[in-house]
C-alpha cells in the first residue's frame, strides 16, 4: 500500500509540473489575439472592460473567429464605448441594434441586457457587486455569487422569457462555463497580461474552472475528473482536483487544459 501511495504521489507531482509548464506556455499575450478575451482588451476604462467582456463571454460558444467578429460588430454598434452607450442611449440609438444576432442571441435579448446594465450602473460603480454581494468571506466558491447574479439579472421588469436561457446558474445544474470564464478574466491577478484582475471582492481561490467539451476531455484523460455529465458538479469536481495543485489559484489551469484540448488536440 505504501508503494502504491508513493507511486500516486509521484504521478501527482509529475502532473503538476506538466500542467504548470502548460500554464506558462499558454498564459501569454499571444493567447489574446485569437481568444474572445481580446474584446475587453480593446478598452482601458474599467466599466468598458466589464461590459465588453461580459458580452464576449456570453457569446462564447461555437467558432472562436465568429465569436470575436460578432463581439466586434456589437462594440461598433455601441460606438466602441459600451459603458457610455448603455448609460446614455436613447430610443433612436437602439434602433441600430435591431438587426444584431449571434446564433440564438437575438435583439430582444440584447435590449434586455442593455437595460440591465443601465439600471445596474446607475447605482453601482462596477459590475463586480452584481456577483459579490451574494457572497460571504466564508464561501469556498462562487456558487452563491452565480445563483445570486441570475436572480438579480432577471429581477428587473418585463424580462423576456427567452432571454433566461442565456444566463446559466448552478441551481439549474448548469456548468456555467461562460460565466466562470468571465469571472476568471475579471478576478485572476498575475503579471502575464491576459486576465485583467480588476475585481477585488472575489478571490482567485473561490473561482470555478470553466468546463467545455475540450477541457472535460483532457481532464478525464489526465485522471482529474470522473463525472460523466458536463454539469455544475463536474466543474466542482475538476476544480477540487486542481486545488490540490494550487489552492490559491486553481483556475490558472484553464490555460493548460484549454491549450492541450484546443491547440494540441490532446
Amino acid at each position: 500500500m505504501r508503494k502504491v501511495g508513493s507511486m500516486f504521489n509521484n504521478f501527482q507531482k509529475e502532473l503538476k509540473i506538466f500542467l504548470d509548464q502548460k500554464v506558462d506556455e499558454y498564459n501569454r499575450c499571444f493567447f489574446i489575439e485569437t481568444d474572445p478575451i481580446c474584446i475587453p482588451h480593446f478598452f482601458s476604462k474599467k466599466q468598458d472592460i466589464e461590459i465588453a467582456g461580459f458580452f464576449a463571454a456570453i457569446f462564447a460558444w461555437g467558432n472562436r473567429t465568429t465569436i470575436i467578429n460578432k463581439s466586434k460588430e456589437l462594440m461598433r454598434l455601441m460606438d466602441n464605448a459600451p459603458y457610455d452607450f448603455c448609460l446614455h442611449h436613447n430610443e433612436k440609438d437602439l434602433i441600430r441594434l435591431l438587426n444584431f444576432r449571434h446564433r440564438t442571441f437575438h435583439p430582444t435579448d440584447l435590449l434586455y441586457f442593455i437595460s440591465f446594465f443601465r439600471q445596474h450602473y446607475t447605482l453601482h460603480h462596477s459590475l463586480e457587486t452584481a456577483f459579490s454581494q451574494w457572497m460571504s468571506n466564508k464561501d469556498d466558491s462562487v456558487e452563491r455569487a452565480l445563483n445570486g447574479f441570475y436572480q438579480y439579472f432577471f429581477s428587473f421588469p418585463d424580462v423576456p422569457q427567452r432571454t433566461r436561457k442565456h444566463i446559466a446558474a448552478p441551481f439549474k445544474k448548469a456548468s456555467c462555463k461562460r460565466l466562470n470564464m468571465y469571472l476568471r478574466w475579471m478576478v485572476r491577478k498575475d503579471d502575464k497580461g491576459v486576465d485583467f484582475g480588476i475585481w477585488n471582492k472575489i478571490r482567485s481561490s473561490q473561482l470555478i474552472i470553466p468546463t467545455d467539451l475540450h477541457v472535460i476531455r483532457v481532464a478525464k484523460r489526465l485522471g482529474l475528473l470522473t463525472r460523466k455529465q458536463t454539469d455544475w458538479q463536474a466543474a466542482i469536481e475538476l476544480t477540487h482536483s486542481l486545488r490540490k495543485m494550487d489552492v490559491n489559484d486553481p483556475v490558472k489551469y484553464d490555460f493548460a487544459l484549454f491549450g492541450l484540448g484546443v491547440m494540441e488536440k490532446f
